[in-house]
């Protein structure tokens, strides 16, 4: 495993950051959700965020940003928690309360519109997780100019595949998960949210030996940087390069609606890569300068090379002209 904190290798930037992401998703339940947190030790600032996306196709949030001196190795902020252990297992923890709507894109409207908000309840969730690959870094197997590019979104970049078992209680109902998959990645660096113009990240499970999960930051200009890897058979093959082959959004251009990607990995393979969004969670970022993003959230289904059946999260970041 990885080593979990890099604080010798920060800068003075005050939004350099470490952070930690942990996405699960049970078919059986068709409950699915994705926690984050991350730290600024320039700011002294924590941060956390959990998601969970429920079967009538309705959603919850939290989300809680703290005053926090000092940093550890303990990965936790305000009722959530990502522990982890020497070995490379790890527990993904959390008791709170928890904001209900309706419709998931009206979590990002809530502030503004608290009619939105169709329940408030507690939540809890205790699960265990067990790798199933070795953690997979981006940067090692980018070219020096995806590697550049890439730098918007952190200098570094794990990824790990694992199968999560546990209980999640909610609705006054205790969800039992066996044998879910899940995925958990670790960055740190500068994560410039409102600097990148269009940025995508994809982690897609078919069973538990095979996954994929590319992700890229295409320019203005039209280059793109490219990182991940597919896992199959128990060996992780690093993504070569990227194409977009097509991507659709809704009419303001922001939500996503499909994609498809021609990926070449690193034994020469070319792969076809089709996707289509479900129902999505927006996150709006705004910098001091007014420009604007909207991280988007989401669980989508995924087809590779004709095979059917792929599910997993899909995230999109884009300039926005204004906040939805």
């Amino acid at each position: 495993m990885e080593k979990i904190t890099h604080y010798e290798n920060m800068t003075n930037h005050p939004d350099w950051n470490e952070s930690y992401y942990f996405v699960f998703y049970s078919k059986n339940d068709e409950l699915g959700g994705m926690s984050r947190i991350g730290f600024k030790p320039n700011k002294q600032e924590a941060m956390t965020f959990f998601f969970l996306f429920l079967p009538d196709g309705s959603a919850a949030g939290y989300h809680q940003q703290i005053k926090q001196k000092n940093f550890t190795s303990s990965i936790e902020v305000k009722g959530m928690e990502h522990g982890w252990k020497p070995s490379g297992k790890w527990t993904y923890k959390f008791k709170g309360k928890m904001i209900f709507v309706k419709n998931s894109q009206d979590l990002a409207r809530v502030k503004e519109n608290p009619k939105l908000i169709s329940d408030v309840q507690s939540v809890s969730m205790n699960f265990s997780y067990d790798p199933i690959n070795k953690p997979y870094e981006y940067s090692e197997f980018m070219t020096p100019e995806s590697r550049e590019i890439g730098k918007k979104s952190g200098d570094k970049h794990w990824e790990q595949i694992g199968i999560v078992s546990g209980k999640i209680h909610l609705n006054n109902k205790d969800y039992l998960l066996k044998q879910v998959m899940a995925q958990r990645d670790h960055t740190y660096g500068v994560r410039d949210w409102t600097g990148v113009g269009d940025w995508f990240y994809y982690v897609v499970w078919f069973n538990e030996n095979l996954a994929i999960n590319p992700a890229a930051i295409i320019t203005n200009d039209g280059r793109v940087s490219t990182g991940g890897f597919l896992f199959k058979d128990g060996k992780n093959i690093p993504l070569k390069t990227l194409r977009v082959v097509n991507q659709t959004f809704q009419d303001d251009n922001v939500f996503p609606i499909s994609s498809e990607l021609e990926l070449i990995d690193a034994q020469n393979n070319r792969h076809t890569l089709k996707a289509r969004v479900g129902p999505i969670i927006p996150v709006n970022f705004q910098d001091s300068e007014g420009n604007k993003s909207i991280l988007v959230q989401s669980f989508g289904t995924f087809e590779l090379d004709g095979i059917k059946g792929g599910y997993g999260a899909f995230e999109t970041l884009r300039r926005a002209r204004k906040v939805a």
